[in-house]
């Protein structure tokens, strides 16, 4: 068998909600997003879809959902990336015209990105933004692009 160089090409991750439909309703309403439901399965599930951003919805069978940072303290559960440090403050409008509670205004970081955050239907806070600055970012890495 030949060894084939493979790469990661995204990343899809799976959000737990207590009502499935309306959190999907969230995402497309102020979000943006698109759709494919899967109600009727053995597992209530459905995949949103904006550009090349996936995530999926996946219906609670018990406990409670809470966001890293009022689970463990800190982190966001997710974090999007635009095409563009400019794309942010676009992104950020939109956001604002459609009434997304807003937790922060977009701003420069210590780490170098360019960034704002969001809590959606489920308090699930994600930010937005991009790396402004590879020198700051990448000065403690050994990631090379």
């Amino acid at each position: 068998m030949e060894n084939k160089k493979v790469k990661l090409t995204n990343v899809c991750p799976v959000f737990i909600s207590k009502d499935v439909k309306k959190t999907v309703e969230f995402y497309v309403e102020k979000l943006g997003f698109k759709f494919a439901e899967h109600y009727d399965k053995i597992d209530n599930f459905a995949t949103i879809y904006r550009d090349s951003i996936e995530i999926v919805i996946v219906q609670t069978k018990f406990g409670q959902i809470q966001s890293n940072t009022k689970r463990y303290g800190a982190g966001y559960d997710a974090y999007i990336d635009t095409d563009t440090v400019d794309g942010i403050d676009i992104i950020y409008e939109e956001f604002v015209s459609k009434g997304v509670h807003i937790l922060s205004k977009p701003r420069k970081t210590d780490y170098g990105s360019y960034e704002f955050v969001i809590e959606d239907i489920d308090g699930r806070l994600i930010g937005i933004g991009l790396i402004y600055s590879n020198q700051i970012y990448f000065e403690n890495s050994n990631y090379l692009g």
